[in-house]
């Protein structure tokens, strides 16, 4: 009898989109088996930049300070014209989600520290050299075909997600086309070791006919992607001899050549998946979107997929939604995900100009509106990155009279302190489902007991943020006595050592609840006569029963 392996959810593909996706549901005690055809790690990097938003899914996930041990933070970004002029110099410092917004690493040893932690839930099972070979659908769930080096076997979950790569086996079978169009250009990718190169930054060189990119990376690698002319030969590009001689060689005057460890040729795909579920299937990662690598924002897309479906899965599986949940899935990641793949293309065309005059008339432009404070801060913190706005999903609609609402939106992940005085990032109080969150006032002392109770049901964590330094104090000279534990029954309290919330309240008067989805997207948010009302209208769009 041949093996046969179940699951709730079956994840086909352990790239980093699905391997965060496997991490996420282990943490929230789901069962689930990562499936990946090839048996190792890819020796060579693809990805190399990692954002904020990223990083705090890792800082979820508990893996956070082991992938800064091989990270380097906060690079900037510098943008040359084709005549060598130095037109931008992007060097974001603000930190709204707690981390880098921009940061480099090397995807082996990324995907290493994720499959370790991996392993380590009990729920979570990864099985390597098993290729999905064909599935089917029935009202319960979805029975797979693997074929592994001992033969075929079956898996059978409640849901499947095809995490596997741009030419996804899943996304086949499901009869989903990716809509776009592919660039006609071809580019050039090279990565070297030993490098001695001291240019600590990332380089973006303009040129109408042969655009560069050049990206430093730890421990002594950097990447060069070079745009293919006419007149190139391709043979010769993939020769590393020649590429050394010829294109880096220009690149290292008086300083020693580094060792080139690969050079591929790739073409550049803006493309979109139809949709993202088809009933219990769904697409994640490059499987369902695919970019232009100009913004870095390939691999971090998927990354925000895996933490948007993650949380949703457990929480149909656990009960604490309904299946009508899972089609949020489609609506919120569909739309940003092409998104950024519009911006990821817009910004390929301004490395390559079109003649030498638009060069010109662009860098006049670009120059002019630097002169601007608040365009200068626009462009220096990279303000200009499209991000997430979940309206039509898993939130409900703002009802205040304040302009910016934040409801759909990643909230701020500030410091605060904690009863025993150490200063912590907010979400490491939080819990990992649901946060309730009282701006200055005890969330569940404006709930009835059946809303407190409902939301306990879904697993959510009640959290005060007292105004800094509260009432009463010591006397002069004597230290502050605080309680011996953090938290007890009624939930959790931190002052707010930043002023965040301060600010928050003074921005938006009246708005002292908020209520946090597990992927820190805003879910809710409203004073505190309107929580009792507003906590049965979530329950209505989660599907959920009352509580007992």
């Amino acid at each position: 009898m041949s093996e046969e392996l179940t699951a709730d959810v079956l994840v086909v593909g352990s790239g980093p989109c699905g391997v965060t996706l496997g991490n996420l549901l282990g943490l929230y005690g789901v069962s689930a088996v990562v499936v990946d055809a090839d048996t190792e790690i890819y020796e060579f990097p693809r990805a190399v930049g990692i954002d904020d938003e990223s990083l705090r899914t890792y800082q979820t996930i508990g893996v956070i300070d082991r992938l800064l041990e091989d990270i380097v933070q906060n690079t900037p970004i510098r943008y040359y014209t084709s005549w060598g002029r130095l037109i931008a110099h992007v060097e974001p410092s603000i930190r709204p989600f707690g981390w880098p917004r921009r940061s480099l690493f090397l995807q082996p040893h990324y995907e290493a520290v994720l499959r370790e932690r991996l392993v380590t839930h009990p729920t979570v099972n990864l099985r390597t050299g098993h290729r999905l070979v064909s599935y089917a659908q029935d009202a319960d769930g979805v029975t797979a075909e693997l074929d592994t080096d001992d033969g075929r076997i079956t898996a059978r979950a409640k849901y499947l997600v095809g995490a596997d790569g741009g030419r996804s086996t899943v996304r086949a079978l499901a009869g989903i086309e990716l809509v776009g169009s592919t660039a006609p250009e071809k580019w050039l990718v090279v990565d070297v070791a030993e490098d001695e190169l001291d240019e600590p930054y990332s380089a973006v060189y303009c040129d109408p006919d042969r655009p560069v990119l050049v990206v430093p990376l730890p421990y002594g690698h950097r990447r060069f992607e070079f745009k293919i002319t006419p007149t190139d030969d391709e043979d010769q590009l993939t020769d590393h001899t020649y590429v050394l001689e010829q294109l880096l060689a220009p690149r290292y005057r008086g300083t020693a050549l580094p060792r080139v460890l690969r050079a591929r040729v790739y073409l550049h795909h803006s493309r979109i998946a139809e949709r993202f579920q088809d009933g219990r299937v769904f697409l994640a990662g490059d499987a369902a979107h695919l970019q232009p690598p100009f913004f870095g924002q390939g691999m971090n897309s998927g990354i925000r997929d895996a933490t948007n479906l993650a949380w949703k899965l457990a929480s149909v599986l656990s009960g604490a939604a309904s299946e009508r949940l899972l089609r949020s899935y489609d609506s919120e990641r569909r739309d940003h995900a092409g998104k950024m793949v519009s911006f990821a293309t817009r910004i390929g065309q301004m490395y390559s100009p079109y003649s030498p005059l638009t060069e010109r008339a662009r860098d006049l432009v670009f120059r002019g509106i630097q002169k601007f404070p608040g365009a200068k801060e626009y462009i220096l913190q990279m303000k200009y990155k499209p991000m997430p706005r979940y309206v039509d999903g898993a939130v409900v609609r703002y009802q205040g009279a304040n302009s910016d609402a934040a409801v759909g939106r990643m909230f701020m992940q500030p410091e605060v302190e904690d009863a025993t005085g150490r200063r912590i990032r907010l979400d490491d109080c939080l819990g990992r489902g649901f946060a309730v969150i009282g701006a200055h006032v005890v969330p569940d002392s404006v709930l009835s007991a059946e809303a407190t109770n409902w939301w306990r049901s879904v697993g959510a964590t009640f959290v005060t943020v007292t105004a800094a330094r509260p009432a009463p104090g010591p006397e002069a000279g004597v230290r502050r006595k605080r309680p011996s534990v953090t938290d007890d029954a009624n939930g959790i309290t931190v002052e707010d050592v930043d002023g965040a919330f301060r600010d928050w309240l003074l921005r938006r008067p009246g708005d002292d609840i908020i209520v946090l989805r597990p992927d820190r997207y805003v879910a809710m948010v409203c004073g505190r006569a309107d929580f009792e009302q507003m906590t049965w209208q979530f329950r209505d769009l989660l599907g959920t029963a009352p509580a007992n």
